[in-house]
């Protein structure tokens, strides 16, 4: 693999961070890592056996300069001193996404989006691999350059496919990324404080993915989404869009684009007059049933067997922390939603729950507007516990509606949701915000969830 670059400067270790620095390094790239916190021990460690150099506690101005390209990560503001430096120079400044997609020739179906783009990106996977060498990387667990530097290691081949969840934060990175396939399953507001608490700075970020997709390419939304089709008329007054559009959805009217849609219970997804369906998905609620056309749909635009897609379909299980079983006691259903980080994670979960929800709720609020749950709240919910350092903003929306208990750790939220139900009822933990109040992350949350159940 050729580069066009002898030295590169990395901004931020991190998973991106770190996966392109040993990405780099394979390729025979002097590296450069900075970064402005500390490193823990095992990526000292793993930088030195890469021979990569490395500070930490702060970003050494001509160390960085001196490099050939920079890249950074993504949870770098654009706005921090050393970011504004670079772009006084004429350095290219790019993210892992751009560097890692230069060295492979595999074709790439990229999913973004405020909700489902995990499980979408997982149950891509799922079918594609089926028929083609397929990787999964991005925001999902490994970076693509990680991703790549270990089948290079394995002396594996490039792979034919690479299935990549791209959060917005990457999408703001990018300059040359070219996906042949885009997802983009939906716009709600989350991470607004990275975007001056506007939807449409938002949405405007997630819509590069369309820019981004190649012209020959695909790119696929949701048509029931508002904001999305709104946004996307937008986006053609000004754009000249030259991939294929093509919509999944259920409700009525169909959009212009709808090739992929719900009719008698069944998936229908149309292209080239050939019509295929869908009988059954194995995972139930309308969200996923959006997961599953647009998983679908890529598939076949990939020209993956008809059967091979159903078949696929009709197997998939769940993921970890997103609407999880976790146990059934004295006929009380415990299920574990902690990857549910925003309203609209959280209105999907409750908008398919049958049974009484207690519902433990709560942790760092990225500009929620719950107004939208209040419905659901007055039909489905019995109690909240309120799980969080600061419980105002939950307890001022739903403080009328029923009645709310705060907790300040999850064994306390568990035991409680536990006095509260009865059988025939439901213990929901879908928090509908960040985890880092009281939690290292959501997966963190989830198994403490999960372990506090255990234990009842």
């Amino acid at each position: 693999m050729n580069t066009p670059y002898q030295h590169i400067a990395i901004l931020g270790a991190g998973e991106s961070g770190m996966g392109a620095a040993r990405f780099a390094s394979k390729l025979g790239v002097r590296v450069f890592l900075s970064e402005y916190a500390s490193l823990s021990d095992q990526d000292k460690s793993a930088l030195t056996s890469w021979g990569v150099k490395y500070e930490e506690g702060g970003h050494s101005e001509a160390a960085i300069l001196s490099a050939d390209a920079i890249i950074k990560s993504p949870g770098i503001p654009h706005t921090a001193p050393i970011i504004q430096k670079i772009k006084e120079t004429d350095k290219p400044l790019m993210g892992e996404l751009d560097w890692a997609s230069r060295h492979t020739s595999a074709k790439i179906v990229a999913i973004t989006g405020s909700n489902g783009k995990t499980t979408t990106a997982t149950l891509c996977h799922h079918i594609i691999s089926a028929q083609y060498d397929t990787v999964l990387a991005g925001n999902i667990g490994l970076s693509l350059g990680r991703a790549l530097s270990q089948r290079l290691e394995d002396g594996q081949n490039d792979p034919e496919v690479i299935v990549l969840e791209v959060s917005s934060f990457q999408l703001d990175d990018a300059l040359i990324f070219e996906p042949h396939i885009s997802i983009l399953t939906n716009i709600t507001p989350d991470h607004l404080d990275r975007y001056d608490y506007d939807i449409g700075k938002y949405a405007r970020s997630k819509f590069q993915l369309l820019d981004y997709t190649a012209d020959t390419g695909h790119f696929i939304y949701c048509d029931d989404d508002k904001v999305s089709t709104e946004f996307l008329k937008k986006w053609q007054q000004t754009k000249n869009i030259k991939a294929t559009l093509f919509a999944v959805g259920i409700d009525a009217p169909a959009g212009p684009h709808r090739v992929a849609q719900l009719n008698n219970n069944k998936i229908t997804i149309t292209l080239n007059n050939e019509a295929m369906t869908i009988e059954e998905l194995a995972m139930q609620g309308k969200h996923n049933t959006y997961n599953g056309m647009a998983a679908g749909l890529s598939a076949q635009l990939l020209k993956v067997r008809n059967q091979t897609i159903r078949e696929k379909l009709q197997s998939f299980d769940a993921l970890e922390h997103r609407l999880e079983s976790v146990l059934n006691i004295s006929g009380v259903e415990y299920i574990n939603d902690s990857k549910a980080t925003n309203v609209n994670a959280t209105y999907y979960a409750l908008e398919c729950q049958h049974k009484p929800v207690v519902w433990i709720v709560g942790g760092v609020d990225k500009g929620n507007d719950y107004n939208e749950l209040i419905g659901l709240v007055e039909n489905k919910v019995k109690s909240i516990i309120a799980l969080g350092v600061d419980n105002s903003k939950i307890i001022e929306a739903f403080g009328s509606i029923t009645e709310v208990i705060e907790a300040d750790s999850m064994k306390s939220a568990v035991r409680k949701a536990a006095r509260l139900a009865k059988k025939g009822d439901a213990v929901l933990l879908s928090p509908c915000c960040a985890s880092f109040d009281l939690f290292e992350n959501f997966e963190d949350r989830g198994n403490q969830f999960k372990d506090q159940v255990r234990n009842l």
